[in-house]
C-alpha cells in the first residue's frame, strides 16, 4: 500500500510590478526615492514633526529634502521599515509600488484614493504630514 500524498496545490504566483513598465515618470520617481533611501540608510531615523521642520523651500534642495524626509520618517509612520530597492533592481516591492501609488493619487487630486492609501497603512496622526510630503515630492515628477 503506498502513502497517501498530500494534494498538490498550486503556487500563487502575484504578478510582479516591474520597473520597466511603468511609464517614465514613474520610473524617475521610484529611482529618485531608491537614491534617497540609500543616502538615508547612514542616518538616523527621524519622527515626522522633525523631518518636516528640516525642509527648505529652495527650489534646488526643496525635491530632495522632501524625499529625505520621507525616506527617513517612514519607518515610524508605518511601524516597520519599509523596503526598497536598489537602484537598478527591475522589480518593485510593496511599499515602493504603495508610495508610488500615493504619488498618482495625489497628482490627480483624487481625494479618496489618497485617503485610502494614507489609512491603510500609516498612523491617523501621520497622515497629514505624509500627505504634504508626498504632494511636495509628487509636484517634481508628472504622474497624471
Amino acid at each position: 500500500m503506498q502513502p497517501l500524498r498530500a494534494p498538490l496545490q498550486a503556487e500563487r504566483h502575484e504578478p510582479r510590478l516591474r520597473l520597466e513598465t511603468l511609464p517614465p515618470d514613474a520610473r524617475a520617481l521610484i529611482m529618485h526615492l531608491r537614491m534617497v533611501a540609500l543616502a538615508c540608510r547612514t542616518k538616523p531615523r527621524t519622527d515626522l514633526f522633525q523631518a518636516c521642520a528640516l525642509l527648505t523651500l529652495d527650489k534646488t534642495q526643496a525635491r530632495t529634502s522632501h524625499a529625505e524626509a520621507l525616506m527617513r520618517c517612514l519607518p515610524d509612520c508605518l511601524g516597520k521599515t519599509p523596503v526598497t530597492h536598489r537602484p537598478g533592481e527591475q522589480e518593485i516591492s510593496f511599499d515602493e509600488a504603495w508610495l508610488l501609488s500615493l504619488a498618482q493619487a495625489e497628482a490627480r487630486k483624487d481625494e479618496n484614493s489618497t485617503t485610502f492609501l494614507l489609512a491603510s497603512r500609516a498612523r491617523g496622526q501621520d497622515c497629514r504630514h505624509l500627505r504634504f510630503l508626498i504632494h511636495s515630492i509628487s509636484e517634481y515628477f508628472d504622474q497624471t
